[in-house]
Order: C-alpha cells, then sequence, then structure tokens
C-alpha cells in the first residue's frame, strides 16, 4: 500500500513527540513492505529537498517562514497534489498540510490523527475552526490518541461514529533492562547530588515547567530538566528569581543514550502540563517504560489515560504548585510507593504503549479508512 503521512516536521531532526511518532510509524510501515512518504516542511531551510530515510521517503518543503508555529510553505499545495498514495495521514493540528488536502481533494482514502486541539492560538477558530470542521467531515476515519479526547474535543464529538483510538507507542526493548545500579546512573545520581525527580520534554509554554519551579521552592528536593525550547530563557530566569540554586539543574537536550540514562537514575517522572495542548505525554510512556511513579496533571485529555491515578503515579491539578509539591514529597519519601507504581507502569506500558501495539490499532484503523473510501466510491458511482 502507498501511504503519505503529513505534517509540520520531521524527526530528525525535530525532537518532538509527534515528529517521533511520525518517524516510529513511517519506519514500521516500510519493514512491514508498504511505500511511504512524509511530506513536511524544510524546518526553516528555504529549498525543497528529497531524501530517502530508513526507507521512508521523505520531502521537505521549502519554508519561508512561521505563523503561529504553522510553517508558510507556497509550494506545498503542489507538492501535495503530485502525490498518488492509496491513504492520506493527515497529522492534526496543522494548517498547511491541511488547507493543502482540500485545495486539492485527491483521491485515496484519509485518516486523521487528532493530536490535539488548537489552544494558544485559539483567536483564529472562528476562521480555522470552519476548515478544521470540513476536514473532520471529509476524513474516513478519526484517530484520537485516547478515548477521552473524543468526548474532550468539540471537534471529535460529531464523529464519534468513525473514530478509532490509536494510543501513541515506543519501542520499549531500550528500557527493559535499566537499573539504578547502572554505572552510568549512579554517577549521575553522585552527579546531581543524590535522589532527584525528572522531567523530559520540550521546554514550551503548556508543559507547566514554570509551575514545576514554583512546587520546587515548596519542596526541599532536586529536579533534573531534561529538554531545550523556546521557554528555556524565561525558565532559567524564573529558576534564579525563586532562588533555587544547584537543586534545580537544567540539563538541555541530550541523546537517546544519556535519556535512557536519566532515566535509569531518577526516582519519580514528572509532567506537569498546564494546558490542553498536551493531549498525550509521550515523556510518560517513557517514564513508565523505565519503571518510574509519575505525577501528571488532569487536563481532561489524554494524560490521565496514560498515568492512572493512584495506580501509576499521582495526578494534580493543572497549575497548581501546592499540590505538585505535596506529591512529590508523598512519593519522593515513600520508596515502596514508587516501586510499586513503577511496576504497575511497566505493565501498563508493555499492555498498552508499545510500538506493536500502536501498529495493531493503525493497522485496524486503515482497514477502516478503506474500506469507508471504496464504499463512498462506489456510491458515486452507482449515483
Amino acid at each position: 500500500m502507498r501511504i503519505v503521512h503529513v505534517y509540520k516536521d520531521y524527526h530528525p531532526p525535530v525532537r518532538g513527540g509527534i515528529e517521533q511518532t511520525i518517524e516510529r510509524m513511517a519506519c514500521a510501515q516500510v519493514q512491514a513492505g508498504h511505500e511511504v512518504t512524509v511530506l513536511v516542511s524544510a524546518s526553516g531551510g528555504r529549498d525543497t529537498r528529497r531524501e530517502r530515510i530508513a526507507g521512508v521517503h521523505v520531502i521537505r518543503v521549502a519554508e519561508w517562514a512561521r505563523a503561529m508555529s504553522a510553517p508558510l510553505c507556497p509550494s506545498f499545495p503542489s507538492e501535495l497534489a503530485a502525490l498518488a498514495p492509496d491513504l492520506w495521514h493527515l497529522h492534526y493540528p496543522n494548517p498547511t498540510g491541511e488547507v493543502s488536502w482540500l485545495m486539492h481533494r485527491p483521491p485515496g482514502a484519509l485518516a486523521v490523527t487528532y493530536h490535539a486541539d488548537v489552544v494558544r492560538q485559539r483567536l483564529v477558530m472562528p476562521v480555522y475552526g470552519a476548515l478544521v470542521r470540513r476536514l473532520l467531515a471529509r476524513a474516513d476515519v478519526l484517530m484520537p490518541t485516547s478515548d477521552r479526547y473524543i468526548e474532550h474535543s468539540p471537534y471529535l464529538r460529531p464523529h464519534r461514529d468513525k473514530c478509532h483510538v490509536v494510543p501513541l507507542g515506543i519501542d520499549l526493548s531500550p528500557f527493559a533492562g535499566l537499573t539504578r545500579d547502572d554505572p552510568g546512573a549512579v554517577a549521575l545520581r553522585q552527579r546531581y547530588g543524590g535522589t532527584f525527580a525528572l522531567f523530559v520534554g520540550r521546554l514550551r509554554y503548556y508543559k507547566g515547567v514554570d509551575v514545576l519551579l514554583e512546587a520546587m521552592a515548596r519542596w526541599d528536593g532536586r529536579l533534573v530538566v531534561v529538554g531545550d525550547g523556546p521557554e528555556e530563557a524565561r525558565l532559567r530566569e524564573r529558576h534564579t528569581r525563586l532562588g533555587l540554586g544547584d537543586r534545580v539543574v537544567f540539563a538541555g537536550a541530550v541523546d537517546d543514550g544519556s535519556l535512557r540514562t536519566h532515566l535509569a537514575a531518577a526516582d519519580v517522572g514528572v509532567l506537569p502540563s498546564t494546558h490542553a495542548s498536551e493531549a498525550l505525554g509521550i515523556a510518560m510512556i517513557e517514564y513508565l517504560a523505565a519503571g518510574l511513579p509519575v505525577i501528571c496533571t488532569e487536563l481532561g485529555t489524554g494524560t490521565t489515560f496514560v498515568n492512572r491515578d493512584g495506580e501509576t503515579g499521582l495526578v494534580v491539578p493543572p497549575g497548581d504548585p501546592d499540590a505538585l509539591a505535596a506529591a512529590l514529597r508523598r512519593l519522593m519519601g515513600d520508596a515502596a510507593l514508587r516501586a510499586q507504581f513503577g511496576g504497575a507502569g511497566r505493565a501498563r506500558a508493555r499492555d498498552v504503549f508499545s510500538l506493536e501495539a500502536m501498529m495493531r490499532q493503525l493497522d485496524a484503523a486503515y482497514a477502516a479508512a478503506l474500506a469507508r473510501a471504496a464504499a463512498r466510491s462506489m456510491g458515486r458511482q452507482a449515483a
């Protein structure tokens, strides 16, 4: 089957959760014998580039600028129109791809992964929302990443009948052997001064790291922040203003090996997101896979689909540093509870969030999309 994924960016080089998920999907599909293309922007590059990476044909379309995080790529519609897959897989939100697809309405089944509602750019929703409704109405299958999003999102609720939940998954094998006794993990704990909580993720406005820093001012433990992003300078300034000193370490972006070492060394994984832009939280799946208990916030999205309160970790209200500090204090002070939650987390990662589980669900959703598209085509021919 010929498959085209459409989004803003791709990994490598962009190291976001969605970008890495698309890479995992595309590579697994190539290994299954499909012909796979990924159509994205050039991530700031002014020239269109065509590459083949691990068997995936990647088209990076020349980008002139970005407006409200959407890449402006004048040739994106024509590049899209030149492709002829059996199935289009659009990853929402991505106005560039959605406008391009609606301009041409090309043949082929249409599957849409609904990663997140638009939150920060909500002022454009009177216009963009109409476009989104057209796209979702035309889609053959919609794939929210958790069942909670079907009820949470006003755009998905009218289309319950064609929603097929596809939880995001990762390759669990690199996490299976992680232990706190690994020499690298022991060295990290010595470097950071002992036990510590860990945040992993891009430093974006909705991740709630500012709230986490406020919580650290209310709790005397240690925190390591792994990742970089547009909020880093502001967060470092707040860190200084709060006088947190070496109790909070900004470790920056790290490679996969160093990330796993941090996961092995840490005691608790934290995702304190504050906005519904956080639809699921790939970092939490990595916490679970590494056997870390998790602290997250209740956003009405998929965060509590990943982390179950009282089973794999604790859930607190968003934007509440006192509640976050209390959860950190409770878990960091109870090794038995950490071990209990960590073991349950590993089991949940294996059962729900493996790469194999994601691809099984994705294959089933694709089959539904292809069947719906075929029925629609037969209906047009009969008319």
